[in-house]
């Protein structure tokens, strides 16, 4: 996830609790079984509704706008894209002491992808970067202007540069600091994103693929949906694609990925990564795991 959070109190999500507001807010699907998604992402506490539903309650206040973006934007998307996104299908209000919007979408199927079956695959690299290209291309015709829809408003590599500092004094021995901290100087110092504003994904990471026998088959999580550099979306190839699949990808991709974005790309991919790792590789084996594959893949290139 890269969105860095402050302290919050975080609201008790039980299966009760989701029971109530379903039944409550949406009677046409009170018949239908919850069933606990494990593991779910950080972000969300994740039930199965029935066969084809899915409700999904934000754990912290960090995540509480993804219900209405995904509702707003996603059905405009989805036909541009190459592969499945979520499909909302309502927008929960708070109740019965839980204090934020959720989500109802439709059922995605499928295992999320994992470096075992992907990282070698330059089919996948291509699907990614073809994926990633639609999404660039989309542009609505009330397109908002750079800034004036909040929601879709990127924070840069700067905004990060006190924690990410702070990380890499915090991982200590586990990583190279000396060579962090010089691709996170290399990433401030490169130039900016000088070409019209791209929508961007935000949060593309290999958490946030779905596969069905083997292959790509979805994108979820849009909380992190904006419109700025695309630089942020390189992060995929160093989540989960090896240094040859990385260079399919790079090839592939239709924005140009001249050196300064890819450097960018690989700053995003440390602040990200050491965000995550200081936040839950202690208590989170497959944090711990993934974290690692990102920041070492950053450092190499």
């Amino acid at each position: 996830m890269t969105t860095e959070r402050t302290a919050d109190t975080r609201p008790s999500i039980d299966g009760a609790l989701v029971r109530r507001l379903v039944d409550a807010q949406f009677p046409q699907w009170a018949e239908l079984p919850l069933e606990l998604v494990d593991p779910a992402g950080s972000d969300h506490v994740i039930h199965r509704l029935g066969p084809e539903l899915s409700v999904r309650l934000p754990r912290h206040s960090g995540a509480i706008g993804q219900a209405r973006k995904e509702s707003e934007w996603l059905p405009r998307l989805a036909p541009h894209l190459p592969l499945a996104v979520p499909v909302p299908v309502g927008v929960g209000e708070p109740g019965f002491g839980y204090p934020w919007p959720w989500a109802v979408s439709r059922w995605l199927e499928g295992e999320v992808a994992t470096v075992e079956v992907l990282a070698e695959s330059s089919v996948a690299a291509v699907q990614l970067a073809e994926f990633l290209t639609a999404l660039q291309r989309f542009a609505p015709e009330d397109i908002p202007a750079q800034g004036a829809h909040a929601d879709l408003t990127a924070g840069s590599l700067a905004d990060r540069d006190r924690a990410t500092r702070a990380a890499i004094a915090e991982v200590g021995d586990a990583f190279d600091a000396a060579a962090m901290t010089e691709l996170w100087t290399a990433a401030l110092d490169a130039p900016g994103w000088d070409r019209p504003p791209v929508w961007f994904h935000g949060d593309f990471h290999t958490g946030n693929l779905l596969t069905v026998d083997g292959r790509l088959s979805a994108v979820i999580d849009f909380g992190e949906l904006g419109i700025g550099d695309p630089a942020r979306d390189l992060i995929i190839a160093f989540t989960l694609m090896s240094a040859d699949t990385r260079a399919a990808f790079r090839t592939a991709l239709d924005v140009d990925v001249d050196d300064a974005t890819w450097t960018r790309g690989r700053g995003w991919a440390l602040a990200t990564g050491l965000n995550a790792y200081t936040s839950y590789a202690a208590v989170n084996p497959r944090v711990a795991a993934q974290t690692t594959r990102q920041i070492t893949g950053a450092l190499i290139g």
